[in-house]
């Protein structure tokens, strides 16, 4: 089949029904309803540029299996070059939507080839894990499916582990094996786009502990499974809102959801890891599933701070404020982090290397030096947007108040923005800014980017462990106190 049309992923939507549920409510028609309509809308278009002859060339390639065009994301990176084909697919993608949707079909798609493409992991738990995982890699490849995940628990008692907890399947588990598969009951989150994709794939960061057995699985399932209930978070829009008053949030809503598994077959064939705590524990390091996915998410994070330091620009431009010092300074620290960030991602393909097994991975350093600047960035940046909008940004009157001959007057005279920026441009500028710093629609965006790759206190730290592993020793350090020792044997002192 190769890639899917805008149509085609709706009708694929269309032809199923998973058991969602929002806000008390059973969704029985996924594309009929108001808070996921404009949403499915946006990704269909993310499809349909597959086909569009000003980006084809750039985001997918020919598979020399199949004969057909896939997508770039299921390119096993053999090169430099290659490299840089997954980011043009990442850049098209995250410009589309602004790098709002952190969840695009093309982050997953990236980690199931780097799976796929490490199967000699999987094989030596069992070689049917490793052809399990090379199955799934074409299958999803070739029908171009969207797949979202669920990889943390969720937040019920943190101080024990998966065993440990009050109920044996709060956390996702396998209750017995059958001749068809696992019989897996408890949950997952946070699974973005859940009700909107094709498939799920389950597997966790290496944190199992001796007695985790039965928690320490991956595997993959169609999203409409038997027994899968898919519980969404209170929504940030309700679906009606105009793309006028709500130029962001009408569009862009990435819904997220808990996954409950409530003694769900797992077929043999769609298993990875099967109730293995090394296993489970190994994924991540040995696999390179932390990289090559951190180049789209690091790229997609680019766009993201990229846009909102635009809008910030924009607000102190429309008002005449970016000639004030104060301001200057706080959008010249948003412009250098910008650009810290797209030459951290030059250069991580600039130092790529190669596994033993032929597979070009992306430099680790610069993409985790990502993965640290933006979780403290992208807050920073709504904070300066809220600073420089001030009380402008609490104002703005609507889309019908500027249709209404007898308001027209008013709202020519008093929204109007500095000179050159008409009333209907700034107001629609600051509703803009306030969907990205203000709505709670927003704010997800904030809480979205500080939690993106998981705790970021964690992760600092492992950075900081990994550094000193590397680097045993401090060379420039002793040469300096080597040099000046040698130096003060010649020196006759005061």
């Amino acid at each position: 089949m190769g890639i899917r049309t805008g149509a085609e992923y709706i009708q694929a939507l269309k032809s199923r029904q998973p058991e969602v549920w929002l806000g008390g409510r059973k969704i029985l028609d996924l594309t009929q309803e108001p808070i996921f309509k404009q949403p499915i809308n946006e990704l269909a278009r993310l499809f349909d540029l597959q086909h569009d002859p000003l980006y084809q060339e750039k985001i997918t390639h020919v598979c020399e299996e199949t004969g057909e065009r896939v997508n770039n994301a299921y390119l096993v990176p053999r090169n430099g070059e290659d490299l840089k084909a997954r980011r043009q697919l990442f850049e098209v993608w995250a410009q589309a939507t602004f790098g709002l949707m952190g969840r695009t079909p093309d982050f997953l798609g990236t980690v199931v080839t780097a799976m796929a493409s490490n199967d000699w992991f999987f094989r030596e738990y069992g070689e049917r894990w490793g052809d399990n995982i090379v199955n799934y890699y074409k299958y999803i490849r070739d029908n171009d499916f969207f797949l979202t995940h669920a990889i943390i628990n969720p937040q019920n008692d943190r101080s024990k582990a998966s065993n440990q907890q009050e109920d044996t399947f709060t956390h996702l588990g396998v209750v017995r094996e059958t001749e068809e598969g696992l019989i897996v009951r408890g949950s997952k989150m946070l699974a973005t786009l859940a009700p909107l994709t094709d498939e799920v794939i389950i597997y966790s960061y290496p944190s199992f502990k001796p007695g985790d057995e039965k928690y320490a699985i991956a595997f993959a399932l169609p999203i409409d499974t038997p027994g899968l209930r898919i519980l969404c978070r209170e929504e940030t829009q309700n679906g009606t809102r105009s793309t006028w008053d709500h130029p962001l949030a009408s569009r862009f809503e990435e819904m997220d959801a808990l996954l409950v598994f409530n003694d769900v077959l797992v077929p043999w064939d769609r298993v990875f890891i099967n109730q293995n705590v090394e296993a489970g524990n190994l994924l991540y390091p040995k696999t390179g599933i932390n990289l090559q996915p951190s180049h789209q998410s690091g790229i997609r994070g680019l766009v993201k701070i990229s846009f909102a330091t635009e809008v910030a620009c924009s607000v102190a431009d429309a008002v005449g404020v970016d000639g004030f010092l104060n301001v200057q300074n706080q959008l010249a620290e948003l412009l250098q982090g910008v650009e810290s960030i797209r030459a951290l991602v030059r250069i991580s393909e600039y130092e790529y290397v190669m596994t033993p097994h032929g597979e070009a991975i992306p430099s680790i350093v610069p993409l985790e030096t990502i993965r640290g600047i933006l979780p403290k960035l992208y807050p920073r940046a709504i904070e300066i947007l809220q600073t420089i909008g001030a009380g402008g940004l609490l104002m703005s009157p609507t889309g019908a108040d500027f249709a209404h001959p007898d308001l027209t007057e008013d709202m020519n005279k008093y929204y109007i923005g500095r000179e050159g920026v008409s009333a209907d441009e700034r107001v629609r500028l600051f509703k803009l800014a306030w969907d990205l710093c203000g709505e709670a629609f927003g704010q997800r965006l904030v809480q979205y980017e500080r939690y993106y790759s998981g705790d970021p206190i964690r992760k600092m730290a492992m950075f900081y462990n990994a550094h000193k592993r590397n680097n045993p020793t401090y060379p420039m350090v002793e040469k300096a106190l080597r040099d000046s020792l040698e130096m003060a044997k010649t020196t006759v002192p005061n």
